[in-house]
């Protein structure tokens, strides 16, 4: 195992990111699957530099981006996004992309249950399918109910990978979103087992790692029981403080205006709260370090 880092929590310069990840300890990074924003050839210069690996990509759902969509156009658009962010991670020499098969935020279907089902299956198998060419795994990630209504824990996620019958599917699991839906967040890392093919950090407060109350040492001795390899992925999305006591807008954030596409912007004040100032994100890291890699060295 090895720690890593998203690069969605604070849109940046990408060197800015790999500079700071790899002076604190990181050896890979979990890009924002943003096809655009990503020349694959200087890239992968950027991650030589650094000394960093990519383990993979991520797909933002913002936006249209939506496997379950009511509209057939919109969900050829988001099976053709996802394609891209296949291509972006094999660019890269990544093993992984990390899906959430749904726009998040959306937190009511559009349809019955059973008709979602199929789009979904109809959805994944093609992205899969696509992705096993390329010698890429999908993790497919459950998100909390205040986040999504349709794979909010392990059990779902399994049962579709189980529908979906493909040995390159899995689970991307995540400590903050399984410490709300599940029971007991390190039997769910138990019963996924070998499933097991992607890891987010975040307490269960989606602080750093040592800042919750999630039990790390046996978090990561699970992890090492069933086989898992990989890499821990760095995730913390802090609460702001918007109290005057809090010095909102100061301590935490960037000032406004921020230097961010509509997109990406509107993902970061609805999951975030905006931009978070290097200083604060940098702290953010460095705890996650000092917490994860004492357990894994």
């Amino acid at each position: 195992m090895h720690l890593s880092t998203h690069t969605w929590m604070r849109p940046e310069p990408l060197e800015v990111t790999l500079k700071r990840a790899s002076s604190l300890g990181y050896k890979s990074i979990e890009l924002a699957g943003e096809p655009d924003r990503y020349i694959v050839e200087e890239t992968r210069a950027l991650l030589k530099k650094y000394n960093l690996t990519c383990w993979g990509t991520v797909t933002p759902m913002y936006g249209q981006r939506d496997l379950v969509a009511v509209d057939l156009a919109n969900r050829d658009d988001t099976i053709r996004y996802m394609k891209r962010v296949i291509d972006l991670s094999h660019g890269l020499g990544g093993e992984i992309v990390t899906v959430v098969p749904s726009t998040v935020g959306k937190l009511q279907p559009g349809t019955n249950p059973q008709q979602e089902w199929g789009w979904l299956l109809q959805g994944m198998r093609e992205v899969a399918l696509y992705a096993q060419v390329k010698n890429i795994r999908i993790a497919v990630e459950p998100l909390n109910r205040f986040e999504t209504y349709l794979i909010t824990n392990t059990r779902q996620a399994l049962h579709l990978i189980e529908e979906l019958g493909m040995e390159n599917v899995g689970v991307a699991f995540d400590t903050f979103h399984a410490s709300i839906e599940e029971p007991d967040v390190v039997a769910a890392i138990r019963n996924c087992g070998s499933r097991i093919f992607d890891f987010h950090l975040g307490d269960n407060n989606r602080l750093s790692p040592g800042d919750g109350s999630l039990n790390w040492p046996l978090i990561v001795q699970a992890l090492r029981d069933v086989g898992y390899e990989g890499h821990l992925a760095h995730e913390a999305v802090p609460p702001i403080d918007r109290t005057s006591y809090g010095a909102f807008g100061s301590n935490q954030m960037e000032a406004e205006p921020w230097d961010v596409d509509e997109g990406t912007l509107q993902f970061l004040k609805d999951h975030a709260s905006g931009v978070l100032r290097d200083d604060y994100y940098t702290g953010l890291l460095k705890r996650t370090a000092e917490t994860i890699l004492p357990l894994i060295q």
